[in-house]
């Protein structure tokens, strides 16, 4: 897989690429992850990537140009499966998307800011808007890092268990159930029996009732898609 995140500030991402399963991947060649500055596409003579609003009103508008630029010339070098734009009012990412856009070759992530970008951006640039939650954040580039971190480790072979991103929280929408390990008894605080057991049927059935048991108190809408 190829990710080409576009970012007037590269510095707010790099970090989350630099370390533990993220930078495993890379190091494996299972995924490249490519942050652009987009200052490097702007025709401006002081690396401007904002402009204030037609109109009026507070907050600077990032410019179409630049954008435009260095998608048009990501896009001579590889065709993208989609173009994404880190959005307050996009859809709402979910595990189910990031399946699915695991099982993509090449994608662009363009980090909002500021105010927002150009409309025409949206209109004519962009195959797809997303949004990790009703909040607003300074810039896109930390929903850039989390949609980036939730799609690479699905990627085969990026995770040292290949099981283990099966039984994330979500997959079944259902959250994760209960886990434990040594001491099997802390100052009293015991472990449930039926972990200990060896009985792998019976442990499966218990750790799927807790599954449903947490997800009815703390996240009941799940219930209805499960």
């Amino acid at each position: 897989m190829h990710i080409d995140i576009i970012t007037c500030l590269p510095r707010l991402i790099e970090s989350p690429f630099s370390d533990s399963i993220l930078k495993r991947a890379q190091s494996k060649g299972l995924v490249k992850v490519n942050i652009i500055d987009l200052r490097q596409y702007t025709t401006s003579k002081h690396r401007t990537t904002d402009d204030y609003a037609f109109g009026g009103g507070a907050g600077m508008v990032m410019m179409i140009e630049p954008i435009d630029n260095c998608i048009r010339q990501l896009k001579a070098k590889r065709t993208y499966d989609e173009i994404i734009y880190t959005s307050p009012d996009g859809e709402r990412f979910d595990q189910s998307m990031a399946n699915a856009l695991s099982l993509k070759e090449n994608l662009i992530l363009l980090c909002g800011h500021y105010k927002g970008v150009d409309e025409r951006v949206r209109m004519h640039l962009i195959t797809r808007e997303i949004s990790i939650g009703d909040y607003v954040l300074s810039g896109g580039e930390l929903a850039a890092a989390v949609i980036a971190d939730a799609v690479i480790r699905l990627i085969p072979g990026v995770l040292s268990d290949e099981t283990s991103a099966l039984s994330d929280s979500f997959q079944d929408n259902l959250i994760a159930p209960p886990v434990y390990t040594r001491p099997a008894d802390y100052k009293g605080w015991e472990v449930p029996a039926v972990l200990l057991s060896g009985d792998q049927a019976k442990i499966e059935a218990w750790r799927h009732a807790e599954s449903l048991e947490r997800t009815e108190k703390r996240r009941p809408a799940l219930l209805r898609k499960h």
